[in-house]
């Protein structure tokens, strides 16, 4: 009984203290990048193991109306996540936010409003670069590209990934093909981008900005 109670309240600390804390003690600004490590999961071991990276989402945070926090994030279609809850869904409650640098911030405005605009798209299991589905870099990429006419990050294709351990995954989520030409933006590839600066990093020791 002892041992049982023990791991309710590691539970409990895990899925909601531990995101509250950092959610209040992270002080976020409009505009924000928030990249973290998504519970694994078959795709997101593709997305992690094709980029050689810790990042397999991304969101931009938001402040509503009413003051509160919330996220921007394409996961089921884009669609807006309280602060906290976005980084309780984080593996091991990692997560690092990137900020644009002080002469692009003149541009958020504007980056929220094309933001906006692709709200309710549903999400992009085939990563192509058309309008009709978004994924998670793909959102921020566009929205700042159409605010600014500024690419952030450099675009590869799935070829020059490291695709060929997740080939099975990725015939599946494009009914078969192995589409190696397709251009996309990757989150880690979007974090690196020259017009953003690291401001928090919680449990990322190789990361290096």
């Amino acid at each position: 009984m002892y041992g049982i109670l023990l791991i309710f309240v590691y539970v409990i600390i895990d899925i909601f203290c531990i995101p509250l804390y950092w959610s209040i003690r992270y002080k976020p600004q409009v505009g924000d990048f928030i990249f973290e490590s998504l519970v694994p999961a078959e795709l997101v071991r593709a997305i992690e193991g094709a980029t050689n990276s810790e990042f397999s989402h991304v969101g931009v945070v938001k402040q509503k109306n009413d003051g509160s926090w919330v996220v921007v994030e394409a996961m089921n279609g884009v669609e807006e996540t309280p602060l906290w809850r976005y980084i309780a869904k984080s593996r091991w409650d990692h997560f690092a936010v990137y900020r644009l640098r002080p002469e692009y911030r003149g541009f958020i405005p504007r980056f929220m409003t094309e933001i906006q605009k692709y709200h309710g798209r549903p999400y992009d299991y085939r990563y192509a670069m058309d309008d009709t589905h978004i994924y998670c870099s793909e959102l921020p990429y566009k929205a700042f590209k159409n605010a600014s006419g500024r690419e952030l990050g450099e675009l590869k294709t799935l070829g020059q990934l490291n695709w060929k351990p997740y080939e099975s995954t990725i015939r599946k989520l494009d009914g078969g093909s192995l589409p190696l030409d397709r251009v996309m933006i990757t989150p880690v590839d979007l974090s690196k981008a020259p017009e953003l600066e690291l401001i928090l990093n919680v449990g990322y020791p190789n990361l290096n900005q």
